[in-house]
């Protein structure tokens, strides 16, 4: 398998090490020639234990065309669109673009969805949480029963953005980056998207439906030229009527990484990072002991399930339809992000109507 990695900052370099995990051929491409040997010196090796001397690194410029598997997008949202129609015009059997996909204007996003719909490549976002152990053991625990109707579904993703930072040792802050400005799908409601996502995930589990409603508030901070929403809450209604919340914020530490499905007749919970090496599944019926599953787990491995996902789909072992992670998916995630703006802007509930398409006409 060959892929192309667009894109040589911390995202980029967990995709490349994934796929080469896997085996697979990686090239990684990044405008900034400095940026590739950053790659190369410092973020690869120390956070990997060595540079891998079989990935290929170029600039954009000299990025080579044609005769890749897959194709990786790790660049910022705001550009994420265009590229991506670059690279269709390749035909790769497979597509990947990071999350956020892109900012609240929802911008180029139906008309990617179409151009996509017209190829046979298949298109993938990186909301990788959902493809987890702990993830799957979860849906497992819902599926043997007995837990009697959903009450109601909480998901958070509140993690003070140090993180990001440390991993980005080059960056002074958010106003350097989209991460500082909102409309280029930064903030708390972009960067941490994954718990609006995985609330969608549990959702389509539960066999709730859509989210059509969506009432937010949002505490913006302004820093120079930059503006972002460091705390984005939510309430959320689907079309089966399941109401639940979503909080991501930039501010929380520890972080906390949480889900909680509860039932008439008990709950389950999913915790990434429930302990310092792993994610935790809790989980307890009415009238029995509580029950605690461990799953081991480091970062990398997130983006290494992701690519068995990827080699599965390629395989036909799954299909799009099947994924958890589509285009779709990630898309349905954009226009809730995009509402909950709206609905923070003009104080008022705002609903979906997903027959007009990924446009802000769908928001009303």
């Amino acid at each position: 398998m060959k892929v192309k990695v667009y894109g040589a900052g911390s995202i980029g370099n967990h995709l490349a090490h994934a796929a080469r995990c896997m085996g697979w051929d990686v090239t990684i491409c990044d405008p900034d020639s400095g940026a590739l040997k950053r790659t190369k010196e410092q973020i690869y090796p120390q956070r990997y234990g060595a540079w891998d001397e079989g990935i290929k690194l170029c600039e954009n410029k000299d990025a080579p065309k044609g005769g890749f598997d897959m194709i990786f997008l790790g660049t910022p949202p705001d550009i994420r669109f265009r590229l991506a129609r670059e690279c269709l015009e390749e035909r790769p059997r497979l597509m990947q673009l990071e999350k956020p996909l892109c900012g609240p204007n929802l911008k180029d996003a139906q008309e990617l969805f179409e151009d996509v719909a017209k190829t046979d490549t298949l298109m993938c976002v990186g909301y990788d949480h959902v493809l987890g152990r702990a993830t799957e053991m979860a849906e497992n625990l819902w599926l043997e029963g007995r837990w009697g109707n959903v009450e109601t579904l909480d998901v958070e993703f509140r993690e003070h953005w140090g993180g990001i930072f440390s991993a980005h040792p080059w960056l002074t802050g958010p106003q350097e980056t989209y991460l500082g400005h909102w409309q280029r799908g930064g903030g708390a409601s972009g960067e941490h998207s994954h718990a609006t996502n995985m609330w969608q995930h549990f959702a389509h589990r539960l066999n709730a439906g859509r989210i059509i409603e969506v009432t937010a508030q949002m505490e913006m901070v302004t820093v120079g030229d930059a503006q972002y929403d460091k705390l984005c809450a939510m309430t959320v209604k689907t079309e089966k009527g399941l109401l639940g919340r979503v909080v991501q914020d930039v501010v929380t530490k520890p972080p906390r990484k949480w889900a909680r499905i509860q039932c008439e007749g008990g709950y389950i919970e999913w915790q990434c990072g429930g302990r310092p090496d792993g994610d935790v599944v809790r989980y307890q019926r009415d009238g029995y002991a509580c029950g605690e599953t461990f799953v081991p787990k480091k970062r990398p491995d997130d983006f290494i399930l992701e690519m068995q996902h990827f080699d599965k789909l390629l395989k036909k072992e799954t299909t799009l339809d099947q994924s958890a992670i589509s285009l779709q998916r990630g898309l349905d995630t954009a226009l809730v992000i995009a509402a909950a703006h709206k609905s923070f802007q003009e104080k008022r509930t705002v609903t979906i109507d997903y027959s007009k398409g990924y446009r802000l006409e769908a928001i009303r």
